[in-house]
C-alpha cells in the first residue's frame, strides 16, 4: 500500500502543484505563478540531489547503476550550473581512472553480460563514457576521453552490429554515440547508432504495441505473464525512451535517420499514454498491471522525462501529453520523494517484472535517483515555456 506524506510534509511539493494546477486552469499572473512553479521544481531537485551526495561518496566503480545516477547528475548540473555537482562527477571519474572495464588486453574485450574488467565491449560499461564526454566539454582535457576513444572507435570499425541485445543497453550507450560524434565528428558513430538500432529492434522491438521486451528471452509468446498476456517491463522500456530523447539532444539535425528515431520516440509515447494508470504512475508490467501492481518510480521518471523532453523540442503535442506528464509529476512528487529527499519505490536490480516483489517508500537507488532527476529537469523547462 502506497504511503502519502502527511499535509506538514508534502508542503513544499503541495505548493508546487497548486500553482501548476492553477496555470493548467488559465489563472491570471501567469509569470508569477510560472516562476513560482520552477523554484518549487529547483528546490525539489536540490533537496533530491543533495541529499543523495550527502549520503554516497563518489568513490564507487563505474558500471551502470552509478553512471545512471551521474547522468542525472550532470542533468542537474546542466541546469543549475552548481559546482557541487560537477565536482562531484569529477570524483567519481577520476576514482575510475576515466574507464568504464579496465582491461587493457584487447584480445579479452568481451561484450555478452559481465561485471569484471575483461567487459569492455558490454554496454553497461560504457554508459559512464557519456558522463566522461560531458565533463570534457566543460573543461576539456584529452585524458577525460582516451578510453573513450579507445573503446568505441574499436567497437564501430568492428564488423558486429549486435552490440545491443537488451533494451537497458539502449541508454546505456545511444547517447554515447551521438556524444563521440559531436566531438570527433566521424560519421561511422552514426551509421553504426542506426544499425546497432536495426538490430536490437529485430529481436526485441514489438511493432504492433510500439513497444520493447527486455530481451529476446522475453518475447511473446515465448515468455507471457502470469495471465498469459505480454510482459513489457517498465523499466526497460524506460531506458529506450530516455535514450531516444538523449540521442536526440546531440545527433546532428540533418542526419539521415532522426525522423526514424523521432517518429519512434513518438510511436513509444503514444503507447505509453495507453497503459499510464489514472494516478500517473507507470506499473512495473505495462500492458498487464495485475502482473506486479502499484506505483513504480523508475520507469515512470524515465517515461516523464522522455515525454517531456518530446514536448519541449516540439515533437510532441503539449494539448495531449501535456495531462500525462502532470499526472506522472504528481505521482513523482507526492509519492515518490520522501521528506528528508529519498526517492522511494524504485523496484531493485532486475530485468522484468516480478510478481509479489515488495516496492515501498523504503525501495531507492542511485539509478532511481538519476531518472528522477532527469525527469525534474525537464519539468522545470517544461513550466517555463507555459
Amino acid at each position: 500500500m502506497i504511503t502519502r506524506w502527511t499535509n506538514t510534509q508534502a508542503y513544499v511539493v503541495a505548493t508546487m502543484i497548486a500553482v501548476v494546477l492553477s496555470m493548467a486552469c488559465g489563472h491570471t499572473q501567469k509569470s508569477t505563478q510560472t516562476a513560482a512553479a520552477q523554484q518549487q521544481v529547483l528546490q525539489l531537485i536540490h533537496l533530491v540531489n543533495n541529499n543523495w551526495q550527502q549520503t554516497h561518496q563518489p568513490t564507487v566503480n563505474a558500471f551502470w547503476d552509478n553512471a545512471a545516477y551521474h547522468t542525472g547528475n550532470m542533468e542537474v548540473y546542466a541546469l543549475t550550473k552548481h559546482e557541487p555537482y560537477r565536482e562531484y562527477s569529477t570524483q567519481w571519474a577520476t576514482h575510475n581512472q576515466w574507464k568504464g572495464a579496465k582491461s587493457d588486453d584487447i584480445s579479452k574485450w568481451k561484450l555478452t553480460y559481465g561485471e569484471t574488467d575483461e567487459y569492455v565491449l558490454f554496454g553497461d560499461w560504457q554508459i559512464c563514457f557519456q558522463t566522461y564526454i560531458d565533463l570534457y566539454k566543460l573543461q576539456p582535457d584529452e585524458s577525460k576521453i582516451a578510453r573513450a576513444k579507445q573503446v568505441m572507435q574499436y567497437q564501430i570499425q568492428s564488423p558486429r552490429n549486435d552490440y545491443w541485445w537488451w533494451s537497458d543497453g539502449l541508454y546505456m550507450v545511444m547517447p554515447v554515440m551521438t556524444k563521440m560524434y559531436s566531438i570527433t565528428k566521424e560519421p561511422l558513430y552514426l551509421e553504426k547508432l542506426y544499425s546497432y538500432l536495426q538490430f536490437a529492434d529485430s529481436i526485441m522491438y514489438d511493432d504492433s504495441e510500439g513497444l520493447y521486451f527486455r530481451d529476446a528471452r522475453y518475447v511473446f509468446p515465448k515468455h507471457k505473464t502470469a495471465s498469459g498476456g505480454k510482459d513489457f517491463w517498465s523499466r526497460g522500456n524506460g531506458w529506450v525512451v530516455a535514450g531516444l530523447a538523449k540521442l536526440l539532444q546531440d545527433l546532428p539535425a540533418q542526419d539521415a535517420h532522426r525522423l526514424f528515431y523521432e517518429n519512434k520516440l513518438k510511436s513509444m509515447a503514444a503507447a505509453l499514454k495507453k497503459c499510464q494508470h489514472a494516478d500517473g504512475y507507470w506499473t512495473r508490467s505495462l500492458t498487464d498491471e495485475k502482473q506486479s501492481p502499484g506505483f513504480e518510480t523508475s520507469g515512470t521518471a524515465f517515461f516523464t522525462y522522455g515525454i517531456l523532453w518530446g514536448i519541449n523540442h516540439g515533437l510532441l503535442s503539449k494539448a495531449e501529453y501535456g495531462p500525462v506528464v502532470e499526472k506522472a509529476w504528481q505521482a513523482l512528487t507526492t509519492t515518490a520523494v520522501q521528506p528528508n529527499g529519498t526517492i522511494g519505490y524504485v523496484q531493485p536490480i532486475g530485468e522484468r517484472a516480478i510478481p509479489g516483489q515488495i516496492v515501498d517508500k523504503n525501495s531507492t537507488a542511485n539509478f532511481g535517483v538519476g531518472a528522477w532527476l532527469l525527469a525534474a529537469c525537464e519539468m522545470y523547462r517544461y513550466l517555463g515555456k507555459k
